[in-house]
């Protein structure tokens, strides 16, 4: 899809504002140096932010044989941002303030059979006030809500299209939250909520190509080509989870036969446990956090049985990672999620060793393969920076209409 010059004044005022973010204070000239952008362009866009109270001036800087430089930093408290993270085990919802740092968190566990929309609307709706009400931030401080949800969505209409680990086909999960919530919405994927918080707070930032491996009940890889987001022609990039990884494999939810999901994702880490020790007293059915948590102090003790099942994952898991280095040839490639966080070490070392016996050599010297170093929930960070881009496309809409052009209708945020 071609982009608008509105799309592209949005997407350099959002990287303008993450890169204040990053490195408060900066002065405007260390922006136009950070984003490619012209100091002229910067300059504009830096008052564009000051004047919505984002950011503040804090003063100068020395310049080498030149007037002082003014520096400019994030106003932490001129609004606040809200992640969602739905996911088949449990919802999480975390407030930030606008320098991304969590001030209040809601955690609601999932159970097997209550994933239907109107009850995990519920769930969330109640999650959002719960936040708001810790944090103590007035209503209308809250300048947006991003909801990450699994499968296939599409952002424009706020709809659910296709998540198979939660049997979703069509929801329109933003009109339903809409009525429970007064919050303007934005809807994404947790891979690329992943990718987004990597690229500004992790393991990624810095790096121009980047894989984020979402290990939970569910797979997949989020990309960041050429220094941003890719998210392919309709927003479905980074499906790597229904990749064909066995022939005639394991059934997947999505309906085909050996997909990588099917032996690294929670599920299918319980059945190579199963399959290994049937009786084994780490497998607790049904329960999948259960399980991987046991498994995890397993491993950490040197239990035979734990290790080989996490020996087994690596397996699985450590030759879709070396396909995903030999096609995409990025420089680092990160493990994100809860059960990466939970397997931890010793998963990355199994992985790193099967890794090197299946990637090529030349695209292998050049990626480092880590665990993410974020300690906050990965996706409610990244999914509080779609609600942010979309605070900011909704002030380059307004503007437009100052000037007469009426904007195209958005649907990141349904109608009130």
């Amino acid at each position: 899809m071609k982009r608008t010059s509105r799309d592209i004044r949005t997407a350099h005022r959002y990287e303008v504002l993450r890169q204040v973010i990053a490195a408060s204070p900066a002065s405007r000239q260390g922006l136009a140096s950070a984003t490619g952008l012209s100091l002229a362009t910067v300059a504009t866009l830096v008052g564009e932010l000051l004047d919505l109270r984002m950011i503040s001036e804090v003063g100068f800087e020395d310049s080498a044989g030149g007037r002082p430089r003014g520096l400019v930093a994030v106003n932490a408290s001129g609004g606040a941002l809200i992640g969602v993270d739905i996911a088949e085990t449990y919802v999480h919802v975390e407030l930030f303030d606008l320098a991304l740092t969590v001030l209040a968190r809601a955690d609601e566990e999932m159970r097997p059979g209550e994933s239907q929309p109107e009850r995990v609307v519920g769930v969330v709706a109640a999650a959002i006030a719960s936040v708001v009400a810790r944090a103590g931030v007035a209503p209308d401080r809250v300048l947006g809500v991003g909801v990450s949800v699994p499968g296939q969505v599409d952002r424009d209409t706020g709809v659910a299209e296709y998540a198979p680990n939660l049997d979703w086909h069509d929801v329109p999960l933003l009109d339903l939250l809409a009525e429970h919530t007064p919050y303007p919405l934005h809807l994404d994927n947790p891979l690329r909520a992943c990718v987004v918080a990597e690229l500004w707070f992790g393991a990624a930032r810095g790096h121009e190509d980047a894989v984020v491996v979402n290990l939970g009940t569910g797979v997949g890889a989020g990309l960041a080509l050429g220094g941003g987001l890719h998210r392919g022609v309709s927003n479905s990039a980074g499906e790597w989870g229904h990749t064909t990884l066995v022939l005639n494999g394991r059934l997947c939810h999505c309906g085909n036969h050996g997909c990588v999901e099917t032996y690294v994702g929670a599920p299918g880490i319980m059945q190579n446990l199963h399959e290994l020790s049937p009786s084994s007293a780490l497998l607790h059915p049904g329960n999948q956090t259960a399980t991987i948590d046991a498994l995890a102090r397993a491993a950490a003790e040197h239990d035979p049985v734990a290790l080989k099942t996490v020996q087994d994952t690596a397996r699985y898991l450590g030759a879709g990672i070396a396909d995903l280095i030999n096609l995409l040839n990025p420089e680092v490639v990160v493990l994100s999620s809860w059960v990466a966080s939970r397997l931890g070490e010793p998963l990355l070392d199994e992985v790193r060793r099967v890794v090197s016996r299946h990637a090529l050599g030349r695209p292998l010297a050049a990626t480092g393969i880590v665990l993410s170093p974020i300690a906050t929930d990965p996706v409610c960070l990244g999914a509080a920076t779609f609600a942010l881009e979309g605070v900011l496309r909704t002030v380059g809409q307004r503007q437009e209409t100052v000037r007469g052009t009426a904007p195209a209708r958005s649907r990141t945020a349904p109608p009130s």
